[in-house]
Parts: structure tokens; C-alpha cells; sequence
């Protein structure tokens, strides 16, 4: 057995991490038997488990159980920070992105798309927004059907930048524009039956606190880049759709300037924190028994 299987990759090093500081943190500011608190608990407990399981006995199975845990727990995750941040953190820092935004840009971007308003570009916009979910469920599924050593690079930048990323919703929770300062919009988002979906998903999928940093932008990025260096058809098919999401982060007033910016740059580093596995790692690991 070589010692590949032995280490922790990235990914588990990050999102374990993000972890074990919303366990810590719960523990003592909602104390250890919340239910938070335990399910945080629960999730560190079984991703250790699966770990040794892969490490004792590196099957393929056993490494997709030990991969596949983070799928799982990044929607418990991103659903249980709806009452988890608040219980460690309960000022919002709208204000402060805010401030941050009028340095930057002068002031916020979606007031500024206000004149470019229109039920048919709203419409498309939303229909951009809304393909990022079935396109990362999309990606989920074909790079865990494929090959074992391009999953491992996959997971070890994707699920690197969901385990920071959600570090970021807990050190800096917001609500984005849209909940934060309806009253400064003079002119409403209107749209059609797409629109209306989007709107209805975003608004009860939420868990409140997902502003800072764009993971719509972080990962869409993130896919585009690493499709582009193994998958190239996929980055032309998802180039377009993935422009459209960008603007209408700002466009639908889900989010401010500076998420947008935070979300690329988390993109840049989860890419380059798969490169450098892959580069460590030369996708040449222990060979795999196809028994179970």
C-alpha cells in the first residue's frame, strides 16, 4: 500500500476544518448537546470513519464512500448554517459589505442594473441562475463516474472551496441586497414563469447567511476552469450559461460587488489547490481492487 492512501487529501484538510470550528464554536455558545452542535458532531464523526475505512482497505468502493461523504454533507452543511450561524453569530454584516462596495465601486452595483431592467432579461438571467443547481449535480455524477484519480483532483479543489467558502458565511453572515435594503430599489424585478421559480427556490432554499462569498460565482468558476483542462467540451457548454450567472448575482440583487470578487478569487484558489494535489500526488496512486 503506498502512502497516497495514508494522507490526508486537501479537501478533507479545509471542509474538516470548517468543521470542527462550527462544532467548537456551537459547543460552547449553544453547549454541546444542541442540536446544531451534534449535528456538526455527527458529520465529523462519520468523515473520520470513512477516512480510516479507505485508509485501512483502499477499494474503489471504499474510496467512493470516503469521496463521496462531501456531497452529503455540503447541502446538510449549507442547510444546517440557517440556525447554526445565528447561534454564533447573530449581527448580520450587510452594512459593512455595503460600505465596502461604495469604496470600491462607488456604491451598489444592482441600483446601478435598475435602468437596464426588463421582464425578458430578467427572464434570462434567471434562467442562468437556476441552471447552476442541476449543472453542479450534473458535474457531481460525471466526474464520480469517472476516473478515480480526476474525482480525487476534483473533490480536493470543489469541496476545498465549499469547506472555505462556508468559513465565510460564519465569519461574515449576510443577507445580500435583495433582503438587506429592499426599500433603495425604485424599480421591482419582474419576469415570468422562470423567473418566478428562481425566486421561489432562492427565497426558501436560503439559509440566510449565503452572501459572502459568492459560491454560485466560486464554483461556476471553479467547474469552468477545470473543465477547460480536462473536460473541454463541458467548459464550451457551460461558458455562456456561467456569464449570464455572474451578472445576475448582481442583477437580481442576490448579492453585492465584493461577494462577487471574494467568490472568483476562491475559485483561483480551490484551482490551484487541485493543481498542486495532482501535481504532488502525479494522479498515480495505489492501484484499486475492483472487489467491494
Amino acid at each position: 500500500m503506498r502512502a497516497e492512501s495514508k494522507r490526508l487529501l486537501p479537501h478533507e484538510i479545509f471542509f474538516g476544518a470548517m468543521l470542527l470550528y462550527m462544532w467548537l464554536r456551537l459547543a460552547f455558545a449553544a453547549g454541546p448537546l444542541a442540536s446544531d452542535t451534534l449535528v456538526f458532531f455527527t458529520l465529523i464523526v462519520v468523515n473520520v470513519v470513512l477516512i480510516a475505512a479507505a485508509q485501512a482497505r483502499p477499494t474503489r468502493a471504499r474510496w467512493l464512500l470516503r469521496l463521496g461523504f462531501y456531497p452529503v454533507a455540503m447541502n446538510v452543511v449549507f442547510q444546517q448554517l440557517r440556525t447554526a450561524i445565528p447561534a454564533i453569530q447573530p449581527q448580520k454584516a450587510d452594512l459593512a459589505l455595503q460600505a465596502i462596495d461604495r469604496s470600491i465601486v462607488g456604491g451598489n452595483l444592482s441600483m446601478s442594473l435598475q435602468a437596464w431592467t426588463h421582464p425578458w432579461l430578467t427572464e434570462a438571467l434567471s434562467f442562468c441562475y437556476l441552471l447552476f443547481f442541476p449543472y453542479l449535480l450534473f458535474s457531481l455524477i460525471w466526474y464520480f463516474c469517472g476516473e478515480m484519480e480526476l474525482l480525487k483532483k476534483f473533490c480536493a479543489g470543489l469541496f476545498s472551496l465549499y469547506g472555505i467558502g462556508f468559513l465565510g458565511y460564519a465569519l461574515v453572515p449576510a443577507a445580500g441586497p435583495y433582503l438587506a435594503m429592499p426599500e433603495d430599489f425604485a424599480v421591482a424585478i419582474t419576469g415570468y414563469r422562470i423567473t418566478e421559480w428562481n425566486d421561489a427556490i432562492v427565497r426558501m432554499g436560503s439559509n440566510g447567511v449565503d452572501v459572502f462569498p459568492s459560491l454560485h460565482c466560486a464554483v461556476s468558476a471553479f467547474f469552468l476552469a477545470f473543465d477547460y483542462q480536462h473536460r473541454r467540451w463541458r467548459f464550451w457548454l457551460y461558458l455562456v450559461p456561467a456569464i449570464g450567472l455572474w451578472i445576475s448575482t448582481i442583477y437580481l440583487r442576490y448579492h453585492y460587488f465584493i461577494d462577487v470578487v471574494a467568490g472568483f478569487a476562491l475559485a483561483a484558489v480551490a484551482l490551484a489547490i487541485a493543481n498542486r494535489y495532482a501535481s504532488s500526488a502525479r494522479l498515480k496512486e495505489e492501484p484499486y481492487v475492483t472487489r467491494a
